[in-house]
C-alpha cells in the first residue's frame, strides 16, 4: 500500500510527535492572525469562536493526510478544496490564490523551525522531503505557481512574508481571542513560543521581543522528556478542554511510533 508520506521519513517523524506540532501551531497562530486574508477565516465566524480549535483543526487534517494511505489522504485533500469552495460560494468570492499558499507554506516553515528548535539541525534532503510533501498537498489542491523544489520556495516564501502580511484589525481582535480561550499565563507563553520561532517581519508585526524566555525553556522541557514528566509540564500548560485532542497528536507515543532523530 503506498502512503502519502513514506514510513520513517522525516515528515513522519515531525508530525507523530505532539511536542512538534504543538511549536508547529504556535507559529502558525501567529501568522494567521497577520495573513491579509484572514477575514475570510472571520466569515464563517469560527476563527473568533474557537481559534484554538479552528488552528488544531488545521493541523490535525495535515497530519492524518501525512499518515494515510494515497486514497485516504486525497480524499481528505478534496474535502478540504470542497470546504473552502462552500465558504466562497456563501461569500459570492474566490479565496486568493496567495492565500492558500501562504497557508501551505506556513506547514512547511514552520514544520521545518519546530524540529529544529528542539532536536538538530535539518539537512538540505531533509528540508527538500517536507516540501514535497505539502508541494504534492498544494497541486492536489490545484493551486497556482508552486515552487516545484524547496530552494526555490525559499525566495518564494519571503517575497509572501513582505507581501501578505500586516497587522489589522483582526490581527488584534485575534490575539484577545488567544489570551481569553488560553488564560494570561499560557498566553504570556504563547507569545515566547512565537517570539522564538517565527520570521524576523512576523516578530517585527507583533512586536515580539527577539530574545525570549523560551532559550531557558527549552533546555527545561527537554530534560522532563527525558525524566518522562512532559506529560506533567503539558498539563500546566495546556488548556484542559484540549488536552484530548493534544494527546491524540501524539502517535508516537500513541502507536509506539519510531521518533529516531
Amino acid at each position: 500500500m503506498e502512503f502519502f508520506s513514506p514510513k520513517g521519513s522525516i515528515v513522519c517523524k515531525i508530525w507523530s510527535n505532539a511536542d512538534t506540532i504543538l511549536f508547529i501551531f504556535a507559529g502558525a497562530s501567529a501568522e494567521f492572525a497577520l495573513n491579509k486574508a484572514v477575514d475570510w477565516l472571520y466569515f464563517t465566524g469560527k476563527l473568533p469562536a474557537d481559534p484554538l480549535g479552528r488552528l488544531f483543526s488545521t493541523v490535525t487534517y495535515a497530519q492524518m493526510i501525512v499518515f494515510s494511505d494515497l486514497d485516504k489522504a486525497n480524499k481528505a485533500i478534496d474535502k478540504i478544496t470542497a470546504i473552502h469552495a462552500e465558504v466562497e460560494a456563501n461569500r459570492h468570492a474566490q479565496i486568493p490564490n496567495w492565500a492558500y499558499r501562504d497557508v501551505l507554506f506556513l506547514l512547511v516553515d514552520y514544520s521545518v523551525r519546530a524540529f529544529e528548535l528542539l532536536y538538530r539541525k535539518l539537512s538540505s534532503a531533509e528540508k527538500e522531503d517536507i516540501y514535497n510533501t505539502f508541494y504534492r498537498m498544494g497541486l492536489r489542491m490545484n493551486l497556482k505557481e508552486l515552487p516545484q523544489n524547496y530552494q526555490d520556495w525559499v525566495s518564494v516564501r519571503e517575497e509572501h512574508l513582505l507581501q501578505d502580511l500586516e497587522k489589522s484589525r483582526f490581527t488584534i481582535d485575534l490575539y484577545k481571542q488567544y489570551k481569553k480561550h488560553l488564560g494570561l499565563a499560557r498566553f504570556i507563553l504563547l507569545k515566547e513560543v512565537q517570539a522564538q520561532l517565527v520570521p524576523r517581519k512576523v516578530r517585527k508585526l507583533l512586536g515580539l521581543r527577539k530574545v525570549s524566555l523560551l532559550m531557558l525553556i527549552v533546555p527545561l522541557y527537554k530534560i522532563s522528556r527525558k525524566l518522562q514528566l512532559d506529560q506533567l509540564v503539558k498539563s500546566l500548560i495546556l488548556p484542559t478542554a484540549y488536552k484530548p485532542q493534544i494527546k491524540a497528536l501524539d502517535i508516537a507515543a500513541n502507536h509506539n511510533y519510531s521518533m529516531k532523530i
